[in-house]
């Protein structure tokens, strides 16, 4: 077994504070130094907010383009026709179609991270709710995947743009990026992700929207954040 380091001791004992805080520069960097893994680990975030989703009017929901990108390659698939198919295939679209893609995708290709489509196409994908809805991948108008602009929406898609929907406890998660990543960057995609939290505070929440905030990495610690340096929470 690897001997730990002087750091890593530290910050295990600090560790052992449950009630530890840690400002967001330090819970970063603190979690790159307690990495021991050989594989580029996601740092990944999560947030307790003052919702219950059950109701329409708190439910928490959007996309945020994450400035400096996920590490992750995303495939996406559009339904498109003509030059809107053209413009998708240009934009780096992976899969371009309407009837030959409906019937690839009903046989069980679903290898997608994201699914767009052009408004008049939704009498075809509509039949796919069954196949999408469960992944997460039914094209959305409000999401910006039902779409006539369909090359940015592929292009942001490959930039860093990840869909955020609160969970029935009222939590968010969401990938940061990768550990390999400066932390400059990290700390930018933290505050793009949280700030796009904030802005999407549904009306019907009530008290404290931003309760708590902790992050974590695949393999390690979750790391309570000071919620108080996190503006408009």
């Amino acid at each position: 077994m690897a001997k730990l380091t002087k750091k890593q001791k530290s910050l295990n004992e600090k560790l052992g504070d449950n009630q530890a805080l840690y400002g967001i520069d330090e819970a970063i960097q603190s979690l790159r130094d307690l990495s021991s893994t050989k594989f580029d680990e996601t740092l990944e975030i999560a947030m307790n907010l003052g919702v219950d989703p059950r109701h329409a009017d708190q439910m928490v929901r959007g996309m945020v383009v994450l400035p400096s990108g996920t590490g992750k390659t995303v495939k996406v698939a559009v339904f498109a026709r003509g030059d809107k198919a053209e413009a998708a295939l240009a934009a780096g679209a992976d899969r371009v179609g309407a009837e030959d893609l409906l019937e690839d995708m009903q046989a069980g290709n679903l290898d997608y991270g994201r699914v767009i489509a052009t408004p008049d196409m939704m009498g075809i994908v509509g039949r796919l709710g069954k196949v999408l809805g469960p992944k997460g991948l039914m094209p959305n108008p409000k999401l910006g995947t039902v779409t006539p602009n369909v090359a940015d929406a592929v292009k942001a898609a490959k930039s860093g743009q990840i869909e955020f929907r609160v969970e029935k406890a009222g939590i968010i998660h969401g990938g940061l990026g990768k550990l390999s990543f400066s932390n400059e960057a990290l700390r930018a995609n933290f505050d793009a992700f949280v700030d796009a939290i904030v802005k999407a505070k549904p009306s019907g929440a009530k008290g404290k929207y931003v309760r708590k905030i902790s992050l974590s990495t695949s393999m390690g610690p979750g790391l309570k954040v000071d919620v108080a340096q996190v503006h408009g929470g």
